[in-house]
């Protein structure tokens, strides 16, 4: 029982730091649709970067602001190459989900995949202990791995 108690008490006090992206090759669609969990108050943290503006996801002033400033760091801190050449991520949107923030992306026009190669960035700049989760789908095979600050790539293969 001691232990249990001290172990919620060491998590209260040296928080987890951890994002979850999902990335699927949609072979009908001939698209990748990119979805990335990330704890929403370490997102503001990160959108904050320096400014002064105030961020608040859950309740923003100007969603259309709020999109840009997303849309410009997932741009800047993840990106995906398909069969050795970059494509470009469009940013669909975001939503909220109890402490979370689910953003999505996606990559149109891929024809076939052989190889998906993920740098991942998210939140290393401002939580050195950060991981990244990258669950990645093709073809119905799913594959997984973790990256740890400052590792930031992943390449899985078909």
């Amino acid at each position: 029982m001691l232990n249990s108690i001290l172990n919620a008490l060491l998590l209260l006090l040296h928080p987890f730091y951890v994002s979850i992206t999902s990335v699927d090759y949609n072979e009908q669609a001939h698209r990748v649709e990119i979805s990335t969990r990330i704890f929403y108050d370490d997102l503001e943290t990160a959108l904050k970067d320096g400014r002064t503006l105030k961020i608040d996801l859950i309740n923003p002033t100007d969603k259309s602001v709020t999109d840009s400033l997303l849309a410009t760091y997932l741009a800047n801190h993840l990106r995906l190459s398909v069969n050795g050449r970059p494509v470009l991520l469009r940013y669909v949107g975001y939503e909220i989900e109890e402490d979370v923030a689910w953003c999505f992306l996606e990559a149109v026009n891929i024809n076939r995949v052989e190889q998906l190669r993920l740098d991942n960035r998210i939140l290393f700049d401002h939580f050195p202990k950060q991981s990244n989760i990258l669950h990645v789908t093709a073809y119905g095979k799913r594959q997984s791995t973790k990256l740890d600050n400052p590792e930031q790539t992943a390449v899985f293969e078909w």
